[in-house]
């Protein structure tokens, strides 16, 4: 059998278009004399592309009876050169809310896709496997929507000119329209070409048309001239002696759980915010407006801030302890503890 005679180091040897890893970026309600959702899977490849495709459970269901028929061990304790152990897949669900079922099972999909592409290469070359991340035509032409699990954790913008010669400007063309969801994000139409800006991760970008500037999914464009290797974030100031920017690690403390979210803070870490500002940034970030912002000091006790000189303590006391705490230090210098007005004593524990 061809496929299984290529051996786990022959990785290199693999097609470029060869699925690499795969994760749910969304999910979508289809209607019609069935209603049903469907998973939007971002596949990336061992080449490097990434494209959207759009499956539904029973299509995982079908892919994994097919490859178990083929490669699994009649005696899982006395595995044979051609097989192998397959990883579990999410039950059938016969009885409960279609929407609830399937966001229950986008943690355990992408655990199945994960180790599903983490098996011997020579399956990876599997037809019924490459058939299934393999983008149709079909899968091509859907239009995605929020992709909300992609959105990165902190949409603040930069503001930067961009250059507007159109011959040498990094950019691209909007395949498909795309609705921003805050003033943050740009909206796109099909056909408009975005000049880029900055890479925010691995899946957003920040660009500039018409006028506006903001942030966007990359699946939604088609890259005309790529950013320069070194337009991306966490790059700060280096030797090119722009500021360096730096990101405040921000912990919504409720009864509930604690809500984390990075926010990228503008002035370098010898300036200090004041504290009204970080109070106005806090109520927009997490939408609330009874809150009150604390530290926790070098004993772990959560401080209560009430004005600028505890801002500055904060940031003098932060400083002193970056060499203890494993983060990195240009990155997240500071850490912000919200709770609401009334509930610093239900919280003083030790996150």
């Amino acid at each position: 059998y061809q496929l299984q005679s290529i051996s786990d180091n022959d990785f290199d040897q693999l097609p470029h278009n060869i699925p690499v890893s795969a994760t749910i970026a969304d999910i979508e309600e289809k209607k019609g004399f069935i209603d049903y959702f469907r998973f939007v899977i971002e596949v990336k490849t061992k080449g490097g592309s990434k494209y959207l495709i759009y499956r539904r459970y029973r299509e995982f269901f079908s892919l994994n009876q097919n490859l178990e028929s083929k490669y699994a061990p009649e005696d899982p304790d006395k595995p044979s050169p051609n097989t192998c152990i397959l990883p579990p897949l999410p039950g059938k669900v016969y009885i409960g809310h279609k929407q609830e079922i399937a966001e229950s099972r986008i943690p355990e999909l992408n655990t199945y896709m994960k180790r599903l592409l983490g098996l011997p290469t020579w399956l990876l070359l599997d037809e019924a496997l490459r058939m299934f991340f393999y983008q149709t035509d079909q899968d091509s032409q859907q239009q995605p929507r929020a992709l909300r699990r992609l959105r990165p954790p902190t949409r603040k913008v930069k503001t930067v000119k961009p250059k507007m010669d159109l011959l040498s400007s990094p950019r691209a063309e909007a395949m498909f329209d795309f609705r921003g969801n805050s003033k943050l994000e740009l909206s796109l139409k099909r056909g408009e070409v975005i000049f880029l800006l900055r890479r925010v991760n691995a899946d957003w970008l920040e660009g500039t048309v018409n006028n506006q500037t903001g942030i966007f999914p990359e699946s939604f464009v088609k890259i005309i001239k790529p950013l320069p290797e070194s337009d991306s974030d966490g790059e700060g100031g280096g030797a090119s002696g722009s500021s360096a920017y730096s990101c405040l690690r921000c912990y919504l403390l409720t009864p509930s759980g604690v809500d984390t979210r990075d926010v990228c803070v503008e002035e370098d870490i010898t300036i200090q915010p004041s504290h009204k500002d970080l109070l106005s940034r806090m109520r927009n970030v997490f939408k609330l407006d009874d809150i009150a912002l604390n530290y926790r000091d070098p004993e772990g006790d959560l401080i209560r801030i009430l004005d600028d000189e505890d801002v500055q303590l904060m940031i003098w006391e932060s400083r002193g302890q970056q060499g203890k705490v494993k983060r990195p230090v240009n990155q997240f210098p500071w850490e912000l503890h919200v709770t609401m007005t009334s509930d610093l004593s239900v919280y003083n524990t030790e996150i």
